[in-house]
């Protein structure tokens, strides 16, 4: 009796389907974790571990598209999304809706406590439809971070809203490139340590000059 050959290209994908699902299983354990005592040995276990759930994996963006790749990042790093002509929060990464890639765009992305890095942010460049970012209490988010976010060409176009609390290693520098974000409409900064008081008056004249239209809220302290 001859035996079938298995294709192995053909395995491929379910492969990888299985791999990310059984990712997303162990990332939802280990997040609790994490609210245990730190010790010097655990921030580096947790720094790497992070950095791994922020890998860019191109291959993933080429194959179900930039919308789905960014979605399993940012779930997979803590954060949730809410996809364009829906009201219900993506919270669940194994639970990540099925169909037509081209079906379920970003509208909102909602990255509070979550561990998103810079090095992840190639993830949003293929992102069109993306309106409104919060940012809050996002420990590894840092000026490049927004920097990186405000020279996305696509995100210069859609975005209107954002949202930054408790992001204690953003400063004035980070900010100001916001400027970039050229439909903004609304800005909320909170809570930032990093950026000191007498700066201010610096950033909502450089915001005002920028762009004119712009609702912009401070509370720094």
């Amino acid at each position: 009796m001859r035996r079938a050959r298995v294709d192995a290209g053909s395995l491929a994908p379910s492969l990888r389907r299985y791999q990310m699902m059984l990712f997303g299983k162990i990332y939802q354990q280990l997040c609790g974790l994490q609210k245990l005592p730190w010790s010097c040995d655990s921030r580096h276990f947790w720094g790497w571990l992070n950095a791994v759930f922020n890998k860019v994996d191109y291959d993933r963006i080429r194959d179900v598209g930039p919308d789905r790749a960014a979605s399993e990042w940012l779930l997979r790093c803590g954060a949730t999304v809410r996809y364009h002509g829906q009201e219900r929060w993506q919270k669940d990464y194994n639970n990540l809706p099925t169909g037509p890639l081209h079906k379920y765009k970003i509208q909102a992305i909602d990255a509070t406590n979550s561990c998103i890095m810079s090095i992840g942010f190639d993830y949003m460049e293929g992102l069109e439809h993306v309106e409104k970012i919060t940012l809050c209490k996002c420990h590894y988010i840092e000026d490049d971070c927004l920097q990186r976010l405000s020279q996305l060409e696509k995100l210069q176009k859609s975005l209107l809203e954002m949202e930054i609390i408790s992001c204690g290693n953003i400063t004035d520098k980070g900010i100001i490139a916001l400027c970039n974000l050229r439909n903004l409409r609304y800005l909320l900064l909170t809570d930032l340590p990093g950026v000191k008081e007498n700066k201010k008056e610096n950033l909502v004249q450089v915001f005002k000059t920028a762009l004119p239209s712009l609702e912009l809220k401070l509370n720094l302290k």
